[in-house]
């Protein structure tokens, strides 16, 4: 009975000493297997004269905001993975192949499991036409690599959802004819999506990632020479995608790093009336930064409430499936690189180009409960507008600078399906476990490897 005592007497002060050092506010257990690195890099041109941005093109004399790359990590232990983000106007064929090589060399994550994507910002400049630039983007992209595989935390990840509220559709039917036109009737999709990868170690992530939908084109040419900007923005800037990331790093002390994806922007633009729109000013880029900053950190903070970390996985397994199709073009077959990578429950899948944005809609309600799905467009190459099967009928910017039929949509989303039954791994075409098999599947994964290496 006394040492049943003495053992509770000297126990218990042992015991709430535990519990209190496993319960310090503003940590938190994190049991995963998933290690991920990140980090970011200033890809920003040295202005030259005569410099012109792409997208809406024009000169630029100077730089408003830095661009970034940003290169992000993921390892389960088995399989490891690498989604790039780029403050550019499209992932061009030539830089995605030496950007993938680049982070195989300096990280060891495998070419073909590398996303690499762009924001869309139309104050940027061409990957082909500044060789120099185009070199040094690339090397900088292979040392964010370095530095993100040489500092990799266990993690886990967690997920929410806000809203913005500067989005809008531009196309309009007017006497039968599709027309670029604001449009609050149109099809929007305002969500945004965010995922933040945690250490534990306290309430700053590691690393936020956010997923929205409009295009970057806050500054842009000029509105029939409107004051302040008669002949178009004249700076080199990341738009409101930068402003985001910043606003997002500046709420976390700098303490951790912001990365952008974006969705499906084909028709989907900022809300600034004008003819047919006008270019921002500070006051309008002001506001995107904020509203979609603001957005993404109210989600991040409630993913780190208790109710929400207990949601949260232990076991992320990830999985890599892509192919480069032959999709139906209106001149010629038009090669394109579609791919499914899953992190845990979350399911991204890509587009090279600029997807309407009913793809979106179209691929989550195909995709159900199965995984969260997180659509990206603008990523592992840029074939052009990627327009539905119904605006061809309409007709209207979008599908007329389209490369691709009408019959397009339809295998876009059959081969994305199968890519994504691949990686979700719940249904199957084969139970056979027999070796001659299992080899073939073996064989299939490693042509997909040296397909996507050796691409184009």
């Amino acid at each position: 009975m006394k040492l049943a005592s003495i053992f509770v007497l000297v126990a218990l002060p042992c015991m709430r000493a535990l519990i209190a050092q496993e319960s310090v506010d503003g940590q938190f257990p994190v049991v995963s297997n998933l290690r991920a690195g990140v980090a970011k890099v200033d890809i920003t041109p040295v202005i030259v004269p005569g410099m012109k941005a792409t997208g809406h093109v024009r000169v630029v004399s100077a730089v408003r905001d830095p661009l970034y790359a940003g290169v992000l990590i993921l390892d389960d232990g088995e399989t490891k993975a690498a989604i790039v983000t780029t403050d550019l106007i499209k992932a061009w064929d030539p830089m995605v192949k030496l950007a993938r090589e680049a982070i195989e060399l300096q990280s060891g994550v495998p070419a073909a499991n590398v996303m690499v994507t762009a924001s869309h910002t139309h104050s940027a400049i061409d990957f082909a036409e500044h060789p120099r630039w185009a070199s040094e983007l690339i090397a900088k992209i292979g040392t964010a690599a370095k530095e993100a595989a040489g500092n990799m935390r266990t993690v886990s990840i967690g997920y929410a959802e806000d809203k913005i509220t500067f989005g809008i559709n531009r196309r309009k039917t007017i006497d039968g004819r599709a027309v670029v036109n604001l449009n609050p009737d149109g099809p929007n999709d305002p969500r945004v999506k965010v995922l933040r990868f945690d250490d534990g170690k306290s309430l700053a992530p590691m690393a936020v990632m956010m997923h929205a939908v409009c295009h970057p084109c806050f500054f842009t040419w000029g509105d029939k020479g409107t004051q302040p900007y008669p002949k178009g923005y004249p700076k080199i800037s990341a738009d409101f995608p930068g402003e985001a990331q910043s606003f997002v790093e500046m709420c976390y002390a700098g303490k951790t790093r912001a990365l952008f994806l974006q969705g499906c922007a084909g028709d989907i633009r900022p809300n600034l009336p004008g003819y047919p729109y006008r270019c921002a000013d500070e006051a309008d880029i002001q506001w995107a930064g904020r509203d979609l900053g603001s957005a993404v950190v109210r989600a991040a903070a409630i993913s780190a409430t208790r109710e929400h970390l207990r949601k949260r996985e232990s076991f992320y397994q990830i999985r890599v499936a892509s192919e480069i199709f032959e999709l139906p073009g209106k001149e010629k077959p038009v090669k394109a690189e579609l791919m499914a990578m899953k992190i845990g429950p979350f399911l991204f899948l890509t587009m090279p180009g600029e997807p309407m944005v009913e793809y979106g809609f179209k691929l989550e309600q195909a995709i159900a409960d199965r995984a969260i799905p997180i659509i990206v467009g603008y990523a592992n190459g840029g074939i052009g507008y990627i327009a539905t099967a119904k605006s061809h009928d309409e007709g209207g910017y979008e599908p007329n600078n389209c490369p691709l039929s009408p019959d397009g949509e339809a295998v876009i989303i059959k081969q994305l399906g199968v890519l994504a039954d691949r990686v979700i791994g719940d249904v199957f075409e084969s139970f056979s476990k027999h070796p001659k098999d299992l080899k073939n599947r073996d064989a299939e994964q490693k042509e997909r490897l040296e397909t996507i290496k050796a691409k184009k």
